[in-house]
């Protein structure tokens, strides 16, 4: 039993590529963003419209390189928190009288294990990956949507909408 409409479909939880008409088209998603929040201020019927992305694409943008001292730095922060968390953890429910020490032990000893842990994954890559980087997911068009009764009056309203691309309505 298929389900022909996008938004009962999107309701019951099953994902489903939105339907509708294009009435714009923007390079950045910030653009799409900004033109569907116009539509919204002119008190626009949203239900229906959509920003879909296309020509999507993986980028890994590279933030620095990776050193034997950058990478212990980095595990003994995250060891630290970890070692601060089960500090805590310990201190609350383990009793005791000193509680600050046995946090301050499980910090220290959380930032010793973490740097080490670090410290042997990075070496154990032997120079493959001495970089950092952030991965994303972008699209090259973002295009705004929404049903065709409704499509002529959305163009209208993002025709006045500074930095906007209309697209023109199929003769």
């Amino acid at each position: 039993m298929s389900n022909s409409n996008p938004l009962a479909a999107a309701r019951a939880g099953i994902p489903a590529v939105p339907t509708g008409v294009e009435v714009a088209s923007y390079g950045t998603y910030l653009e799409a963003q900004r033109a569907v929040d116009h539509l919204s201020d002119s008190e626009f019927p949203l239900a229906g419209v959509a920003i879909v992305g296309s020509d999507l694409r993986s980028v890994e943008r590279v933030t620095g390189r990776l050193t034997y001292a950058r990478v212990a730095l980095a595990g003994a922060l995250s060891g630290a928190w970890f070692g601060a968390f089960l500090g805590l953890f310990f201190s609350l429910f383990g009793g005791g009288d000193d509680l600050g020490s046995i946090w301050l032990a499980a910090v220290l000893i959380g930032a010793a294990f973490g740097m080490l842990f670090g410290v042997v994954s990075f070496a154990l890559t032997r120079g493959r990956r001495d970089f950092s980087s952030v991965n994303a997911i972008l699209a090259t068009r973002y295009t705004v949507l929404c049903p065709d009764a409704e499509a002529g009056r959305a163009r209208q309203l993002l025709s006045g909408l500074e930095g906007v691309r209309p697209i023109t309505p199929p003769l």
